[in-house]
């Protein structure tokens, strides 16, 4: 838990977004879709059943050093990964005894 440094979570958060805006950009165009529908399905049951075994881990995580993980639960179902790096960070300082 103490391997995430606040430089490197702040590059990463860096790169989330600028990938979220150039598939924003580049995905704006009216054409359709050369997936196939069960591939896409797939992908979405795959992600939303990665966004849960996370979210169970968040709230293992938050139980063990004795917070508060629901109300990271808004923040996390609309955006998982920086919700993930935060709430880490935020699991990071130290505990007042």
């Amino acid at each position: 838990m103490y391997v995430w440094s606040k430089r490197l979570v702040f590059a990463l958060l860096g790169g989330f977004v600028l990938m979220l805006g150039v598939f924003l950009v580049e995905g704006a165009g009216g054409e359709t879709s050369e997936l196939k529908m069960h591939t896409t399905r797939w992908i979405i049951l795959n992600y939303i059943g990665l966004v849960l075994w996370v979210f169970v881990w968040m709230i293992d995580q938050a139980r063990v050093r004795g917070r508060n993980v629901w109300v990271w639960l808004v923040p996390f179902l609309l955006a998982p990964l920086p919700t993930l790096m935060a709430l880490i960070l935020f699991l990071q300082r130290p505990m007042k005894a």
